[in-house]
């Protein structure tokens, strides 16, 4: 069906240019949501939607509807929207070019699945918790498949199908008077969460984190688990951002083939990772998944471009023009973010640090200068293995200078949204305590 109607789309857009996009997006999701024990939400929907984008006289023009019937009325209106935008020489769309095979992002036991099975499986976790003496506060379950066609006056025609399923659980722990909350998630492109290992980390992480102590203010060797990792991470990325630089929002611009980070790290954007949660053929203007060496032993080599930034500083995008979905434009995202460190150490090998499971308020930070002040979740004192709890504190510094000598810890490496990271050892972070 999906091809049926970009070939209608085709029809009628040809009506008003010969340089045009078309993108169809298909969505089936499965959900569920609970507060404490009882499932108060579920829902079956598919979606589907079309994007249109169109150049005439050198302007672009967009439109989009859920409405199929309303193809012919949305070519119109991209055509009729292009009038009211300024000439840019900068817009084009993606040409033909091989495609990658993307293993590990589709699994056909999606078809299978029912609310009823959803379910039975986030039941069995919320019975887990309870087992181990603990309380849920909300929870969730999702299972998604979706597939994604874009065809352009260039000849492309690029298609792409994945499926992806999370879990995600809030619990508290209760000793006395003392309470304690903890949260984590898990996510993949298989139905193979294991929601009880989940549970029991989980319950483990809570129970833990009961008794704490409060810590003086000083400047310490921080631990950042991974939840952590990527949210203090997200704000270092948006450096690279070929959109940030142009615009004079990024501390890199104009750094190129300079040490930004430490030389024990190399950074990577690969939008065709075995198994990647943000891993696809082609982005979402059809240009060819690809990896890209952002930062080599410290050394910045490259930034991340869709077509249109890429046409302003004349270099090839690097497959990164993304959207939030059928009814919003392309704009410039990382795909899977690789953070490989040559040395690491074991945590039972580190001294008197800080360990950090989450953060709070990190969209608060500085995305220009890097500049941080998070309130650290579910934290400890660390020294050979040992953790002792720590009440509430504050956790603050520079991203950007943090990862000029920062070491990763252990050999687990996850992926949790865009960043496929290990933990991270920070030294001399500001520590402000309770």
């Amino acid at each position: 069906m999906i091809y049926e109607l970009a070939e209608e789309a085709k029809r009628e857009i040809s009506k008003y240019s010969d340089d045009y996009e078309i993108y169809l997006e298909n969505t089936e999701l499965l959900q569920l949501d609970s507060q404490k024990t009882d499932l108060n939400f579920a829902k079956e929907e598919i979606s589907l939607g079309i994007g249109i984008r169109v150049i005439k006289d050198g302007a672009v023009g967009f439109a989009f509807t859920s409405d199929m019937n309303e193809i012919a009325k949305t070519c119109e209106n991209a055509y009729l929207n292009s009038k009211l935008n300024s000439k840019d020489e900068n817009f084009s769309f993606a040409q033909v070019e091989k495609l990658p095979k993307v293993k590990g992002t589709f699994d056909k036991k999606f078809r299978g699945l029912d609310l009823d099975e959803l379910t039975s499986s986030l039941k069995a976790v919320l019975n887990c918790i309870d087992d181990h003496g603990c309380q849920t506060t909300s929870g969730g379950f999702s299972a998604a498949e979706g597939e994604a066609l874009i065809v352009n006056s260039n000849g492309v025609e690029a298609y792409d199908k994945s499926t992806g399923f999370s879990l995600g659980v809030s619990i508290n722990a209760i000793k006395d008077d003392d309470l304690a909350t903890a949260y984590d998630s898990t996510s993949s492109c298989f139905y193979d969460l294991d929601g009880i290992k989940l549970a029991e980390d989980l319950c483990d992480l809570a129970k833990s984190s009961l008794g704490g102590e409060n810590i003086e203010t000083s400047n310490k060797d921080v631990v950042l688990d991974y939840h952590a990792v990527t949210s203090l991470l997200s704000i270092f990325m948006s450096g690279f951002s070929a959109d940030n630089v142009q615009r004079g929002r990024s501390r890199l611009a104009g750094k190129i083939g300079e040490k930004i980070v430490s030389e024990n790290l190399s950074i990577f954007d690969d939008g065709t990772v075995e198994g990647g949660l943000s891993s696809a053929v082609c982005d979402d203007e059809g240009t060819a998944s690809k990896r890209t060496a952002l930062v080599e032993d410290g050394i910045l080599k490259a930034y991340l471009y869709d077509i249109y930034t890429a046409n302003k500083d004349g270099v090839e995008s690097t497959a990164n023009g993304f959207r939030g979905s059928y009814a919003g434009t392309p704009s410039v995202s990382g795909s899977n973010i690789i953070f490989d460190f040559k040395n690491r150490l074991l945590e039972s090998e580190i001294n008197d640090a800080f360990l950090v499971t989450d953060v709070l308020g990190a969209h608060t930070a500085n995305q220009i200068t890097g500049d941080f002040s998070v309130e650290a979740s579910n934290s400890f004192l660390l020294d050979n293995g040992v953790r002792k709890p720590i009440k509430k504190a504050m956790i603050s510094g520079n991203i950007y200078d943090l990862l000029g000598d920062a070491i990763a810890v252990g050999d687990e490496i996850k992926q949790r949204g865009s960043f496929i990271v290990p933990k991270l050892l920070l030294h001399d972070v500001r520590i402000v305590g309770n």
